[in-house]
């Protein structure tokens, strides 16, 4: 059967030459006589797997070496209680920004750890822009201030970082974490679920400053403690290991490709594309302020909810897969991730042209 194309929000698309290496090396890797699923985390063929890994993403996002790189288990979501557990501690208080479902489940689950000040929200309009952000309202004696990079369900990304001081800025990336380049000094933790960008489901990625390790609740379960792992090099129990092999091999074809300044030019062109066609299309309308537009989810829609349906029906049977929209956006949704060729997304916009020719009288 051939392969479609994948517009899914996550678990995403992955590069084909990282699928096929996969299956090449599934039954025996390298000369261990097993697979990576097999292998002891402790042995020392699994010990070059997750260095390797870790090497490769610190030289492609150019990590400081006063930050510890973490994989760990729990998605993005465990970094809701877990940054809190962690980080709230050191004044009882942290910002957040509200610029989606994530953003607010994020300050929802702090709340629970300590005092939460919600700085600014776009939940008026349906998180369909960031909202600008008065450093008046900024906590300074926050212990650290919360953003949600892209917004995976609306569509939105910050273009312009907000200006915290002292107090560490916290950023959820898990939907353009590699997308773009990115000055990791200026956060004081990043984090990211892989199954977007980096790899498939099973394994966070977490970047912490040196400072912010330690600083744990009592209260605190072992498992969720950043020391703990820091520690033990992400080996404290057993890892996800194969999500982290498959990381890994995500991390070398992007290497292989150019890094991530060659990706970001790639993602602005197939944003381009879609984006351009939206403007300029009458059916096909993108839903998202401009100026806050992200690279990598892009939702749209049409004038009704029975053409939307159509479209994403008659996309389907086209080999056009997941493009339905969240249920509280609506329409439509191309997640087009780095592993989403550009030539996919001028299929797709081939394709709305020709269900606009054929539905212009609908």
């Amino acid at each position: 059967m051939k392969r479609v194309y994948n517009f899914s929000a996550g678990p995403s698309v992955l590069p084909e030459p990282v699928l096929k290496k996969a299956a090449d090396e599934m039954l025996c890797y390298k000369d261990s006589g097993m697979s990576v699923m097999e292998m002891s985390h402790r042995s020392k063929v699994y010990e070059s797997i997750i260095q390797g890994a870790e090497a490769l993403l610190r030289e492609l996002i150019d990590i400081p070496d006063n930050y510890k790189v973490l994989f760990l288990q729990g998605g993005a979501s465990s970094q809701f209680a877990m940054i809190p557990l962690n980080l709230i501690g050191k004044t009882g208080r942290a910002d957040y920004v509200i610029t989606g479902q994530w953003a607010k489940k994020a300050a929802e689950e702090a709340a629970r750890y300590g005092e939460v000040n919600i700085v600014a929200s776009s939940a008026d309009k349906v998180f369909n822009y960031i909202p600008d952000l008065n450093s008046d309202n900024f906590d300074r004696g926050a212990s650290y201030f919360h953003i949600t990079s892209n917004n995976t369900i609306y569509g939105t990304r910050y273009t312009t970082l907000p200006d915290t001081g002292d107090v560490p800025l916290v950023s959820d990336m898990s939907s353009c974490i590699l997308s773009e380049k990115v000055d990791v000094s200026k956060f004081g933790l990043i984090y990211a679920g892989a199954q977007k960008n980096m790899g498939p489901a099973g394994v966070t990625v977490v970047i912490i400053r040196d400072d912010l390790i330690g600083n744990s609740f009592d209260i605190t379960p072992t498992m969720f403690k950043y020391d703990i792992h820091a520690k033990n090099n992400s080996l404290y129990n057993t890892p996800p290991t194969y999500s982290i092999y498959v990381l890994k091999l995500v991390l070398e074809w992007l290497k292989e490709l150019g890094g991530v300044s060659v990706m970001q030019s790639i993602n602005e062109q197939k944003a381009k594309v879609l984006y351009d066609y939206l403007d300029e299309g009458k059916m096909f309308k993108g839903t998202v302020v401009k100026k806050d537009r992200s690279l990598m989810n892009i939702p749209f829609i049409t004038e009704s909810e029975d053409l939307n349906a159509k479209f994403i029906s008659e996309a389907k049977a086209a080999g056009f897969e997941n493009l339905k929209g969240h249920r509280t956006v609506g329409g439509m949704r191309a997640s087009i991730y780095n592993a989403m060729p550009l030539q996919g997304v001028l299929d797709l916009v081939d394709f709305m042209k020709k269900f606009e020719r054929e539905n212009k009288n609908v």
